[in-house]
């Protein structure tokens, strides 16, 4: 009796390292078969990429190198596009022109635009009537497509007749000729540009409404009044936001295409010709393939240059829990 059960339990002993071993077969599988479904649900977003991403960059790459209009003319010109670049004679000073009007655009729509649609969020963080209303009276403007926006924009700047002049003619002034002056042309995108504040005003709504409200209590606490808490809670508090909305702000803004394409086509004597502007009229125009190849990856490496000069600042102004800059 005492042998077979000896016998037994070592015939379960034996068999139990095998039923573990099973077990971890069927998890192992089980593991394969979740990494295989999940390379299933991401194949079409790494198809698209490679596809219409990472495939045209490399492809504007190689081009860049080249003299090409893509159908009879193919010659591989070495640096000699980007060597252009930095010419200063007149047919290559568009280059400079463009990149200036771009650079004058981003550094006055950009920061405007981060302050109305700062005051707005602030405004429609309080408790007032209406506020879900007014939220999406802002933010609608920002979604309606661009050409609808420049199309409506010409004829609030069309000469005396707008309606920019005719309520500066209330008060005694004669407007200008907005989009054809050289003077004003690029004050009036900018301009335009702050129709789109409900879109940043959003992102920092949902800032300002995270901060916990047990700061404001300790402050006031503290005694201190309304601009104390707005300079030492409120604005720390949201800066991640605000670097957020600034970092985007600036590479979209150094994007801006449509508004000069319809409203002016870059004039008067291109005076709003900005960089994607004349990169698009180099490629699709003129047929200048590689030159414009090239001005596209230079376009890169200067907005690349921007965006990490902004990563390293933050590390001066932007608050995390852990600490300015997220020490």
């Amino acid at each position: 009796m005492g042998r077979n059960k000896r016998r037994h339990s070592a015939v379960a002993g034996a068999t139990r390292p095998d039923a573990a071993a099973a077990s971890r077969s069927r998890g192992l599988s089980l593991g394969r078969r979740e990494e295989l479904a999940a390379w299933v649900f991401i194949l079409p977003w790494i198809v698209g990429f490679l596809a219409f991403t990472a495939g045209p960059m490399l492809v504007s790459l190689y081009l860049s190198f080249t003299e090409t209009n893509m159908l009879n003319i193919f010659k591989h010109v070495g640096l000699r596009n980007y060597v252009d670049l930095f010419s200063f004679d007149k047919v290559r000073s568009l280059f400079w022109i463009s990149l200036y009007n771009t650079c004058y655009y981003v550094f006055l729509s950009v920061p405007l635009e981060l302050a109305v649609g700062f005051m707005i969020a602030v405004l429609l963080n309080q408790n007032i009537k209406g506020r879900g209303l007014l939220r999406t009276v802002y933010y609608l403007p920002s979604v309606i497509p661009g050409i609808a926006v420049s199309l409506l924009w010409i004829m609030l700047f069309r000469g005396q007749s707008g309606v920019f002049n005719s309520v500066l003619a209330l008060f005694g002034i004669q407007g200008p000729a907005w989009l054809y002056s050289e003077v004003w042309s690029k004050p009036a995108l900018v301009i335009m540009s702050l129709w789109g504040a409900g879109g940043p005003m959003l992102i920092l709504l949902a800032g300002l409404q995270s901060i916990p409200t047990e700061l404001y209590d300790a402050a006031k606490v503290d005694g201190a009044g309304v601009w104390s808490r707005f300079w030492h809670v409120t604005i720390p508090m949201v800066s991640p936001t605000l670097f957020f909305v600034l970092v985007t702000g600036i590479i979209g803004s150094f994007q801006v295409f449509v508004t000069s394409y319809v409203m002016t086509s870059g004039g008067p004597n291109n005076s709003t010709l900005v960089y994607v502007l004349y990169l698009f009229n180099l490629a699709f125009k003129q047929f200048r393939m590689g030159y414009a190849s090239a001005l596209a990856w230079a376009y890169f490496v200067v907005i690349m240059c921007f965006t990490v000069l902004l990563l390293r600042s933050s590390a001066a102004w932007v608050y995390y829990e852990t600490g300015i800059g997220g020490e």
